[in-house]
């Protein structure tokens, strides 16, 4: 090669590594990479004030929908307390600019008191947002582009839960796809059972791929995950009470195996971690318990139990070879992956309902009273710091650009990252 064509290179190469943010990893679902709630950025401090953080916007609406980022742009969704309208919502996630805002109107239903008309968690990728919600009548799922126009929208059909829709979507290669998970109806017998079933969607088009029937019992919100079986295909994983913790073939929706194994709702998400896949049931009265299984044959085998302090509705997430869980009366548990040996335990105080995440060495933990604290993701149990955001929220941060991104009820904010831009919205 000459050398003036050398230097040329060189210079593309350089501009191109210019653009890319510092730790530009896409957290691009709920809970990010398949769903691992994890990041190896460093740059995450141990506590802050308001002055340090990089920005905080006012939402319109309420919601305890979880953030997402592609590359420098976030989305949300929001939605007005009475029901009536929806919010879909892009910010830039350097400066907190909002770059548009779409509105939907609908239909206000009943809720449990600690939901909202905002639960779900929308999925992108380089193209398009896609994103979820559901009345009684419609369950709509949708993809925008990131300018926020629309590209298709799918009417799913009836929505039954005593406690409302907070299904996630994600994406898998070409596909968008959903749990719909519901419950049984107990009025008229002239009134149809609601069907339950996972549903993969095309896309860039919207059309159904593929729908598989999934039992009826009570509502499930986990979000599925990717597991790769050692010299298999990878599988679409997920829980379930009518099914259990169970996979399907991600491109026909074949169900792979199941094993019955949880008996009451499953809130929390799956996590795949190593060989491993950890599920948990509970219930607000209790008698919740976790469980890891692997599955190299036919079915799932399960490895062991934990029925001592464990999470109903907030996930788990790993480092190396230690599980951390964080219940829901806000006791905080390390455990060995491999074996559930205890750690550690501790009350750290609070409710919980947001899902811990990790920064490289740093457990982040939100109460719903808006309490974030950060715990060293260690062996050895030890607390780096606390910050109070000033309102509750119930939903799960997220890691990208090297920040830190946290929303509560009415707020979004971010704080960390190499350095602070000087553009306020």
């Amino acid at each position: 090669m000459n050398r003036p064509l050398f230097f040329c290179l060189l210079v593309v190469v350089a501009l191109f590594a210019a653009r890319v943010p510092v730790s530009a990893e896409e957290w691009s679902r709920f809970r990010g990479p398949n769903g691992t709630g994890e990041s190896e950025v460093t740059t995450i401090p141990d506590n802050w004030t308001d002055h340090e953080l990089n920005w905080n916007v006012k939402l319109p609406g309420l919601g305890i929908s979880s953030p997402i980022i592609w590359g420098t742009r976030l989305f949300i969704l929001s939605a007005e307390a009475d029901g009536k309208t929806r919010y879909v919502l892009c910010y830039d996630a350097i400066t907190g600019k909002q770059l548009w805002e779409r509105r939907f109107e609908s239909t206000p239903y009943h809720l449990h008191k600690q939901s909202s008309y905002a639960s779900s968690t929308p999925a992108a990728d380089a193209e398009y947002v896609f994103t979820a919600w559901a009345t009684p009548d419609h369950t709509t799922v949708m993809a925008l582009t990131h300018e926020g126009d629309a590209v298709w929208k799918k009417d799913l059909g009836t929505w039954r839960s005593q406690h409302g829709f907070g299904t996630s979507p994600i994406v898998v290669d070409d596909l968008v796809i959903l749990s719909c998970s519901q419950e049984p109806f107990n009025g008229p017998d002239t009134v149809p059972e609601p069907e339950s079933f996972m549903i993969a969607l095309d896309r860039k088009t919207g059309k159904e791929r593929w729908r598989t029937p999934r039992k009826t019992a009570v509502t499930s919100y986990s979000v599925p995950a990717i597991f790769q079986p050692k010299n298999r295909p990878e599988q679409l994983v997920s829980t379930s009470t009518g099914n259990g913790l169970f996979a399907l073939d991600i491109q026909t929706g074949k169900e792979l195996w199941s094993k019955i194994i949880f008996d009451k709702r499953t809130v929390s998400s799956p996590l795949v971690k190593q060989d491993l896949i950890f599920g948990s049931t509970g219930s607000g009265g209790g008698g919740n318990y976790l469980i890891a299984a692997h599955s190299e044959g036919e079915e799932p085998e399960m490895v062991y139990k934990m029925d001592s302090q464990a999470p109903y509705v907030p996930a788990v997430v790993a480092r190396g070879d230690l599980l951390f869980l964080v219940g829901d009366a806000g006791i905080a548990t390390c455990l060995d992956l491999r074996s559930g040996k205890v750690h550690w335990r501790n009350r750290i105080g609070g409710n919980f309902a947001s899902s811990p995440v990790r920064a490289h060495d740093k457990l982040i933990c939100v109460s719903s009273d808006g309490e974030v604290v950060i715990l060293r993701a260690d062996k050895e149990f030890q607390e780096l710091g606390r910050v109070t955001l000033g309102e509750g929220t119930r939903a799960t941060p997220a890691i990208a650009n090297g920040r830190l991104y946290l929303r509560t009820y009415s707020q979004l904010m971010s704080v960390g990252g190499p350095e602070k831009s000087a553009e306020k919205p």
